[in-house]
């Protein structure tokens, strides 16, 4: 990743994926992130009706330095979430996956969920408000 220009700070631009009927809790989780300093790309804050959604998404994952998927029992039935994080482990970034109403076991024994992501070290904020502090300082 190229230097910015000097006199310009980049910003610690985070992607946060997860499935359309989770927006409100990925929006809290995108709120204590900017609490904290980080720039983040959430759907829903970041586009617009009428915007190249597909466009405006794969820039924001280029350009983003870490990469928070919510999975959900809905996320991990979503194509296009196993996308996004598809395109986020080929890039290399961090990638710090929340379980949110879903177990480790539960997510696994899902069909279809990519190989890679048993090698995930998940957080579970279902019952453990620590990881959830923990995840966001």
């Amino acid at each position: 990743m190229g230097r910015a220009p000097r006199g310009k700070v980049r910003k610690y631009l985070v992607f946060v994926s997860h499935s359309g009927v989770d927006t409100w809790v990925a929006q809290q989780l995108a709120q204590q992130m900017e609490s904290v300093g980080a720039t983040y790309f959430l759907d829903a804050d970041k586009t617009e009706l009428g915007d190249d959604y597909s466009t405006e998404i794969r820039s924001a994952l280029n350009k983003a330095q870490e990469f928070v998927v919510l999975l959900t029992p809905v996320a991990a039935k979503s194509a296009y979430v196993w996308a996004e994080v598809g395109s986020a482990w080929a890039r290399g970034i961090r990638i710090v996956a929340i379980l949110y109403g879903i177990t480790k076991s539960e997510l696994l024994a899902q069909p279809g969920i990519p190989v890679f992501v048993k090698g995930f070290r998940l957080a579970d904020i279902n019952t453990d408000a620590e990881t959830y502090r923990t995840l966001l300082s």
